[in-house]
């Protein structure tokens, strides 16, 4: 969950919303931290969620049972390639090294032209800016193109996610 609360009211308010715009949330699947978090406020609008979790991590008990369709599949890999198929844009809350993984592993497939999906950061409590900071470094020393810099949106409430293609 992480040590500020209002990361788990974020999580909420997105949750919420997506009900409310009857956007399906696909997830890693499980029931626990900020994912969970939103999750159940989807679940509790009434809206439907997808989740899909690694063989190792049912094991371990961390998956959602109160979900519409759960996906066990063997690797993250897969994880990652499932999620990203079924989803239609892409939301990074505040979170650790799995978050920042599939994060950048989206964008990089973004750069690489394997979608055209929406991205977008949820940085209400500034827990992306050194994140964002270190990009705009990357850009500024030639390795990362500002056009696509300029694609990531980085919003604080949900009813400012664009779901337009990325250019």
């Amino acid at each position: 969950m992480g040590s500020n609360p209002v990361n788990v009211e974020l999580a909420k308010n997105f949750g919420q919303w997506m009900a409310s715009q009857n956007i399906a949330l696909v997830y890693g699947g499980g029931h626990t931290g900020l994912m969970g978090v939103i999750a159940d406020a989807v679940l509790a609008g009434g809206g439907y969620v997808i989740g899909v979790i690694p063989e190792g991590l049912v094991r371990k008990e961390m998956a959602h049972q109160g979900i519409q369709e759960l996906y066990e599949v063997k690797t993250m890999h897969e994880r990652k390639y499932l999620m990203a198929d079924k989803a239609d844009g892409f939301l990074a809350l505040p979170g650790g090294f799995g978050t920042l993984d599939e994060l950048n592993e989206i964008i990089t497939w973004a750069q690489l032209g394997d979608h055209k999906k929406p991205i977008a950061i949820a940085n209400k409590t500034r827990y992306f800016d050194l994140f964002l900071d270190f990009v705009n470094f990357a850009v500024h020393q030639g390795f990362i193109e500002a056009s696509l810099v300029r694609q990531i949106q980085v919003i604080d409430e949900p009813q400012d996610f664009s779901w337009n293609e990325m250019a």
